[in-house]
């Protein structure tokens, strides 16, 4: 699956950033070997939360498969205004490799947006225009942008009517994602008996059919869909695949974290994986696993641990994929600390069947397996087979700028600095589809 693109270097640009940054093409000599690139977003998800997922999952002395990962950074998520990051306007410095302002979807508030690369639209888009596959997969509807900003823009990130749009006519080969709601025309009941919520009277999902796309709904209709399949839009659920909300609320109103007739988020990566391996074409997958930072955001710890839980099997789909085919690159990385989520251990006996205090001595809340005021968290085995006890505690409600990690596996992956800037994370990709590394 291995191509060599015969491009040049990208003509001189500038970015929109706030600080100008002019690339020089004399500066853009070094080369790589190119191939496919996999970007998998668990967003969200701090260095704390990967700990305590590794906990349940493995135990505190197992691996996942993100600890498994080759080559390790500091994630830095500062943008030209703010110290933190907004979901979009990360997304947007990892579609375009510029900071950009905290209001940022695909296009920057004033003006467009100058990629690094120097280009007039994202890394996908460049990638398209060079005759490479391109997916888009998110747990949560197909607007989120941690997928959306690298093929959509809009001013306001809550005009999905827009955005939708882009996203269904941007030729991608695969897009699969919750959000049937977004894609249909008001008084329009849907496949999961939810009407539309389009103000333009479109059906984007009949739109999709014409453009060729094959359209599935079920995780049996996805995993029944043959290799050969040329273009597919999955749609999973009328909103999330998700219900993030509070443990509390979910136990009241009978709903489970996940549609269970939803494909995982490994699912759905092995399946583009799999059509992507058929078709023999260099490609760029952007995967988005949404529900670790809207759980955090609920400050629902099982939920945000679940959600992370998948992006680590989408990750392991992804490695299992790299040692088939290693002109493949894998970069997994986050743009916030969601909920700012702590372990604190809980290791006298006496504790062990009494519900977790509601909250620390300085007022943070706690959680456990079903919420406020359950019993502890069971970690795994250690390698002595004791089984420990630990709570979750909480920061905030938001996303923070806390401790984000970005791992890297496969091709170029030594690229990785230690101090990865949150623009890094375009670089390596472009370095992994075109074989230029761009200065920083």
């Amino acid at each position: 699956m291995k191509t060599e693109p015969s491009q040049k270097p990208p003509s001189p640009g500038e970015s929109t950033s706030g600080t100008s940054t002019t690339v020089e093409s004399s500066e853009i000599t070094k080369q790589f070997k190119t191939g496919n690139v996999i970007f998998i977003h668990p967003d969200g998800s701090g260095a704390s939360m990967w700990g305590a997922m590794r906990l349940l999952k493995v135990g505190p002395d197992g691996e996942t498969n993100w600890d498994k990962m080759d080559h390790l950074g500091l994630y830095r998520s500062h943008q030209v205004n703010s110290t933190n990051s907004s979901s979009h306007a990360g997304a947007t410095v990892h579609a375009f490799g510029v900071k950009v302002p905290y209001n940022t979807y695909g296009i920057h508030p004033e003006r467009p947006i100058k990629s690094l690369s120097g280009k007039d639209y994202s890394i996908m888009t460049e990638a398209k225009k060079a005759g490479m596959g391109i997916a888009l997969i998110n747990s949560g509807h197909l607007c989120e942008p941690g997928t959306g900003a690298f093929v959509a823009n809009s001013a306001d990130r809550n005009n999905t009517d827009t955005i939708t749009i882009q996203i269904i006519s941007s030729g991608a080969d695969i897009i699969l994602s919750g959000g049937e709601e977004l894609l249909l025309p008001i008084g329009e009941t849907g496949y999961f008996g939810v009407t539309g919520k389009r103000k333009d009277g479109k059906n984007l999902i009949e739109e999709a059919m014409n453009l060729g796309y094959t359209i599935v709904y079920t995780r049996k209709d996805l995993l029944a869909l043959p290799v050969t399949t040329k273009k597919v839009l999955g749609i999973f659920s009328a909103g999330h695949t998700f219900n993030d909300m509070p443990e509390e609320v979910l136990k009241q109103k009978g709903l489970p974290l996940y549609n269970p007739n939803a494909p995982t988020l490994a699912e759905m990566t092995k399946k583009a994986l799999d059509i992507f391996t058929f078709n023999q074409k260099q490609f760029l997958l952007v995967v988005e696993e949404e529900a670790s930072d809207n759980f955090a955001n609920d400050n629902n710890a099982i939920g945000a641990l679940t959600a992370l839980e998948r992006a680590d099997n989408a990750i392991g789909e992804a490695m299992s994929f790299i040692g088939r085919q290693p002109n493949t690159l894998l970069v997994v990385a986050a743009d916030s600390d969601a909920g700012g989520m702590q372990v604190f251990n809980v290791r006298n006996p006496s504790e062990f069947d009494q519900p977790l205090p509601l909250s620390q001595p300085n007022g943070a809340p706690n959680d456990g397996p079903d919420g406020t005021f359950s019993l502890p968290f069971v970690a795994k085995p250690d390698k002595s087979g004791k089984e420990l006890r630990f709570g979750i505690c909480w920061a905030s409600d938001e996303d923070l700028a806390g401790a984000i990690i970005v791992k890297a596996h496969g091709l170029n992956a030594e690229l990785l600095p230690n101090n990865v800037d949150n623009t890094d994370i375009y670089r390596m990709m472009y370095a992994a589809l075109f074989g230029i590394d761009l200065p920083r």
